[in-house]
């Protein structure tokens, strides 16, 4: 145990040197969300998407529980994270953000909607969403670690809330994103050797029949079908596929995702971002999700244990003294990555699209810069305080704050996102038509499915919690709502000016990317 407080502490300083390395790189606004001019290359770029994809929340939240509820079936949920959300949304949507952002001198994605349907109240209610619903993704990052760390190590959440708060805070207020992106290619490697080594110990550990009678016979352990229901609205069938949507096209139209195109130097550093991304995310997710599937080869040890227990419960059992520190590492660098860069997203578009979009149009780039250092203090902050409430009151599960919020935020956005990068057909009001009624429609289905569940006369806070449990299936049908409506809504509405189609798609920019 000794030993693993040693990596703990180590890895802690390492952040801490990074502070202090990258403290002179974020003097104006490009360099403190861009790293600069320049940009980053495709590995450090390709680093950052990934960590930023996947943190504690996978590991602790959606690997456990639904490892253990649909076998190895949830490995599908990784390969096709890696798939859609790695290799066809960099395909898709690196280079068109990379050339249409520079076009557009956009900075934020509020921006980036304000100068391509040429709406500034677009800019500002997208900020606001975008702030609002990007804190409960970040408190549930730090309800990972706290469950994790509470098990395993014995320590109260709300120590490892505040400690991974602080060395969040100290690089990402020094850096920016040049020390976050830094950090997370640091990060990335811990996690690829992390995930290797914590699959090579499961499958090591006795319980674990390593052979194809075991994978074949136990329910827990079938590629395909599942132990219960498979048919209907609630089955395990219509959730799993919930899951593998909303965690692969969920990414297309998130802030804290989408920002690492803008940041990319060259059409090599898309190329290299592709695959190393790809990659990544591959052996990241697959991993995870088998090993949360190999839950139900411990039935005795995790007698009574549920949700987001699971993972932690089980590497309590397995993973020897020593190695439990890189594991725990592991997780740490998975969801520090996270909560930098939605920080980061966060603290834009309030400081870029609000302060200087709307507040103080003339603020100098220096004020803008520090009051975006600011805000990133205050929105770990907030968020310290909402996973603080949610541990003591137990308010939702780890997976489904994720839901709700990622589920929000792409059915508000995914169409006038991915559809205003190739189409140019794509108007104001279309994009006005997905954020408000995709907000809608969110409230309404979460009530729907909460009464729907527990019958009409329940009430209203346990209709809010159980369909809060459906933030999944919400959160696809809010991305498939926000392509048709933005789709029909273009069609019947006025084309947009011939300015903004020239500024968007035609304008010729220097170095673009062919």
């Amino acid at each position: 145990m000794i030993l693993d407080y040693i990596i703990l502490i180590l890895y802690a300083l390492s952040m801490v040197g990074i502070a202090i390395y990258t403290k002179n790189r974020s003097k104006s606004v490009d360099d403190f969300l861009f790293a600069g001019k320049k940009g980053l290359s495709g590995w450090m770029s390709a680093f950052a998407y990934g960590t930023t994809y996947f943190s504690a929340v996978i590991f602790v939240g959606y690997a456990g529980k639904f490892g253990a509820q649909y076998g190895l079936a949830a490995v599908w949920i990784g390969i096709a994270n890696a798939i859609l959300g790695s290799l066809i949304a960099w395909l898709v949507l690196a280079k068109r953000t990379k050339n249409m952002t520079v076009r557009l001198g956009a900075k934020t994605m509020p921006e980036f909607f304000e100068k391509r349907y040429g709406s500034k109240n677009i800019k500002l209610v997208s900020a606001v969403v975008i702030f609002v619903f990007l804190i409960p993704y970040s408190a549930s990052v730090y309800n990972g670690l706290s469950s994790l760390f509470g098990i395993v190590f014995g320590i109260d959440g709300w120590i490892i809330m505040l400690a991974l708060a602080v060395l969040t805070a100290l690089y990402l207020f020094f850096g920016g994103y040049f020390a976050t992106a830094l950090s997370d290619f640091i990060q990335g490697i811990i996690m690829l050797i992390g995930v290797v080594l914590m699959v090579f110990c499961f499958m090591n550990h006795e319980n674990v029949e390593w052979n194809l009678k075991a994978l074949t016979s136990n329910p827990n352990l079938n590629w395909v079908t599942f132990e219960s229901t498979n048919k209907g609205l609630y089955g395990n069938t219509m959730s799993l596929l919930s899951l593998v949507l909303l965690t692969s096209f969920g990414v297309w139209a998130l802030p804290q995702t989408v920002h690492k195109y803008h940041a990319l130097r060259d059409k090599k550093g898309i190329t290299q971002g592709t695959i190393v991304s790809t990659l990544f995310a591959l052996i990241i997710g697959f991993g995870a999700y088998f090993v949360g599937a190999l839950s139900g080869l411990f039935p005795l040890e995790l007698a009574g244990v549920k949700g987001d227990n699971i993972i932690p419960t089980m590497l309590s059992i397995v993973i020897p003294s020593g190695l439990m520190g890189i594991i725990a590492v592991l997780i740490l660098s998975a969801s520090m990555s996270t909560l930098s860069s939605v920080s980061l997203a966060s603290a834009s578009v309030v400081a870029v699209d609000l302060y200087k979009g709307k507040i103080n149009k003339d603020a100098s780039d220096a004020r803008v810069n520090i009051i975006m250092k600011v805000l990133c203090l205050v929105f770990i902050a907030i968020s310290v305080i909402l996973a603080i409430v949610n541990e003591a009151f137990g308010v939702a599960a780890i997976a489904y704050m994720m839901g709700i919020s990622w589920g929000t935020l792409a059915g508000c956005f995914i169409g006038p996102f991915v559809l205003g990068l190739v189409w140019k057909r794509v108007t104001k009001s279309a994009t006005w038509t997905s954020i408000i009624s995709s907000l809608v429609l969110t409230v309404g289905l979460i009530l729907f499915f909460g009464y729907h569940k527990n019958g009409f006369d329940c009430s209203l806070g346990t209709a809010i919690a159980t369909g809060i449990g459906c933030s999944p299936m919400i959160g696809v049908i809010c991305m498939a709502f926000s392509v048709i409506i933005t789709v029909i809504v273009s069609l019947l509405t006025q084309r947009p000016s011939d300015e903004i189609i020239y500024e968007a798609f035609e304008k010729p920019i220097e170095n673009e990317i062919k």
